[in-house]
């Protein structure tokens, strides 16, 4: 990767995070981020997102897997999956610098359609990656970062230039995750239905045949397919999406450790504690005073 491509990505991204303070309004499917220093673990979900790094570290966790992606590399997460996620290197004097471009099926589609692309991956592609940046990729990001300096061009420019972007990505390294995104087919997008069933009824028992269904597979292939993608069976992803919502609501405001338990869909609140302090280092109750005084050092955690 070309230093200059480099050095002028973190430019630009030092310029517009400091007076954005994150999601542009201008170019809506990107969100800059910036950390003078390292941050707390969040939990959250992320959806279809490309994340590239342009200084510092980045670490997300997975269930019990975990990935680092430091300066000129990038992340590909493909379906909606619960992470937990912090800046692990950042200074004052050399701040963490990052951008996330969210990734819409419809303009893949659009884009493997017109150039009669199909899926080439014959077994499941994971549902999450790490790659190294090359200048065919970090050029047009660049370039569309330009245009903020030139909010005039943006109407005009900013649409090519953004399917330049998924072009490059289509043909990357992770280009068979990019091409499931977009087919609606592709086994990606069928484990995707009953990922978006659980996000939508997280508080309700989950039963393997029932998402099986809509996921239009037999239960033993829906199972092997959804641990394929997301590294957890249905039920660990559910337990995880769970204590990640509980966690959001206590780290919002103080209430009840207990309601928050049962709205989550947990029956007894001894469980829920106990599974929650595996999880997250600390009982709920103390962790959540703790998020909300530290909620404002978070800034640029979630991506």
């Amino acid at each position: 990767m070309t230093g200059n491509l480099l050095s002028e990505l973190q430019q630009l991204i030092t310029r517009h995070a400091t007076a954005s303070a994150g999601k542009l309004d201008a170019i809506p499917n990107i969100t800059l981020m910036m950390a003078s220093r390292p941050t707390p673990v969040v939990a959250e979900m992320m959806e279809p997102t490309f994340a590239l790094v342009a200084r510092g570290t980045k670490r997300i966790g997975l269930g019990d897997r975990v990935f680092d992606y430091s300066t000129g590399q990038y992340l590909v997460v493909s379906v909606d999956l619960p992470l937990e996620a912090h800046v692990a290197k950042a200074m004052p004097e050399e701040p963490y610098l990052g951008l996330g471009y969210a990734l819409m099926p419809s303009a893949i589609a659009s884009l493997l359609l017109e150039v009669g692309i199909g899926a080439s991956s014959r077994s499941d592609p994971p549902g999450i990656a790490v790659s190294d940046l090359n200048d065919d990729l970090i050029e047009p990001v660049v370039r569309l970062l330009r245009l903020l300096d030139r909010p005039d061009d943006i109407p005009v420019l900013a649409a090519a230039i953004e399917r330049e972007i998924l072009w490059r990505l289509i043909n990357g390294s992770q280009g068979a995750m990019i091409r499931q995104i977009g087919l609606a087919d592709s086994r990606m997008a069928q484990i995707g239905r009953a990922i978006r069933w659980l996000r939508d009824h997280f508080a309700e028992a989950v039963r393997i045949e029932e998402l099986a269904a809509i996921a239009g597979m037999s239960a033993t292939s829906f199972h092997r397919h959804f641990r394929g993608v997301t590294s957890m069976t249905p039920i660990q992803y559910q337990k995880q999406l769970r204590l990640q919502i509980a966690r959001s609501r206590l780290m919002a405001e103080a209430t009840d450790v207990a309601e928050v338990g049962f709205a989550v869909g947990y029956d007894s609140s001894s469980q829920f504690s106990r599974e929650y302090r595996r999880q997250f280092g600390r009982p709920p109750g103390r962790d959540g005073r703790t998020l909300r005084n530290s909620r404002s050092t978070t800034r640029g955690a979630n991506s």
